[in-house]
């Protein structure tokens, strides 16, 4: 895709209502305690808006860059998403059978139970976890930072997001050896069900994580600045983290993280344990992990929109991409929900949200159109009807508030 800016006038947009962008982001900067902010907008593969704002690292008085390097957190599950993909182009699953087919600890799992006299007691499954499953958070799984399950609490004791010395394939065994939150295919409940199909591609495909995504994602894409490290000679364009406590750490919950954000915190936290810098080695995970640039997660995205090609590039198959982004939740799992809060007008897919309702969804957009977040506030949304790609970054650890969203309705006003 052309990386100079494009007229906006060339694929529909006014530049005129484009200008609206950066003062809206600057007042989150100046009034509600972002640190910096990066903004990315393509339409028909053309890059028609980059901006930045405030600071990379504001106590050094770094500027925001268009090249500024971001933690991804959950934005890291879709690429993963779309590898696993990969394999099942070429035959070596299907989303229908059992995950135990490839993981045998997993057909041994048992399930939660709470008895009615109050004490705990674990049940078996009703039926096998399914690769769906994974991709579509209904495994039965859950995550350390969730307080709706005593489940969430046995997470939080291994510290299972909060040890970057342990590689994937010791975390998915210990989760194997825990019970599930729920029987699979009963809920939506967000989980690290991407980090164990992140280590279903190590087993199928015989490469680790890391490698299999630079050879079949990174490196054809020509996404330069995405890696589970940072080198050394990139450290002064790595955006400093901003915000509520750590999403990786081992005893922290959204009640905390509430807690402090209704006690005004909102500085510089240090991430470096739970999302290290330097430790390829053993920090590679499918839920989160990555580091990218806007650019390059522009790329990643558009390659996605363009039907699973880019510059000529073919990646993956434009009918599996149909198949990932279509909802695959039957009406009695929606609204899925984050933290107990109802994500209303999307289904999921494998790996992504889903838009079915505009209206309920409140914000502008086009059924079918899809994407993610991640912990920081990073996020992306692929628009396939408008033909709209939009990349939004900063480091501001689960901030409740939503620059994301009014980048993406100041997006759709500028279209004529």
């Amino acid at each position: 895709m052309q990386s100079d800016l494009e007229k906006p006038e060339a694929v529909g947009f006014s530049s005129a209502r484009l200008a609206r962008i950066k003062p809206a982001m600057q007042r989150y900067v100046d009034e509600r305690g972002f640190r910096g902010i990066s903004t990315m907008l393509a339409r028909h593969g053309k890059i028609v808006h980059s901006e930045q704002v405030g600071w990379r690292d504001r106590e050094s008085n770094a500027p925001m860059a268009q090249d500024t390097i971001f933690r991804l957190y959950s934005m890291t599950k879709p690429i993963v998403c779309t590898a696993l993909m990969m394999l099942y182009e070429e035959g070596r699953f299907q989303l229908f059978e059992p995950l135990a087919a490839y993981l045998p600890a997993f057909g041994k799992v048992r399930v939660y139970k709470q008895n009615p006299d109050d004490t705990a007691g674990e049940e078996k499954l009703s039926r096998m976890i399914t690769v769906r499953d994974l991709l579509t958070h209904t495994a039965g799984l859950t995550y350390n930072f969730l307080d709706d399950s005593p489940v969430s609490e046995m997470y939080r004791k291994p510290g299972f997001l909060g040890d970057s010395n342990r590689c994937l394939e010791e975390v998915v065994d210990d989760l194997a050896s825990l019970p599930l939150a729920f029987q699979p295919g009963t809920r939506w409940h967000y989980s690290m069900g991407i980090d164990v199909a992140a280590r279903l591609i190590e087993v199928l495909s015989g490469l680790p994580l890391r490698e299999f995504l630079k050879q079949r994602i990174l490196d054809p894409l020509a996404m330069i600045d995405t890696d589970y490290c940072v080198p050394a000679e990139k450290y002064d364009r790595l955006a400093a983290m901003y915000g509520l406590p750590d999403i990786a750490g081992p005893n922290t919950s959204i009640k905390t993280m509430v807690e402090a954000f209704n006690n005004g915190c909102n500085e510089r936290q240090d991430v470096s344990e739970t999302y290290p810098v330097d430790k390829p080695e053993t920090f590679v995970r499918g839920g989160y992990g990555l580091f990218s640039t806007a650019k390059d997660y522009m790329r990643f995205a558009q390659m996605l929109l363009n039907g699973g090609t880019l510059d000529g590039q073919p990646v993956i198959g434009r009918k599996t991409l149909d198949l990932m982004h279509s909802n695959h939740l039957p009406t009695r799992l929606l609204p899925i929900e984050l933290g107990g809060a109802p994500v209303s007008g999307y289904g999921f897919g494998l790996g992504s949200r889903v838009l079915l309702d505009v209206a309920a969804s409140g914000v502008p957009g086009s059924p079918g159109e899809f994407g993610w977040s991640g912990a920081a506030k990073t996020y992306y949304w692929v628009d396939p009807v408008e033909e709209i790609v939009g990349v939004f970054m900063t480091q501001s650890m689960f901030s409740l508030d939503n620059p994301d969203k009014t980048f993406q309705v100041l997006a759709y006003q500028a279209l004529e």
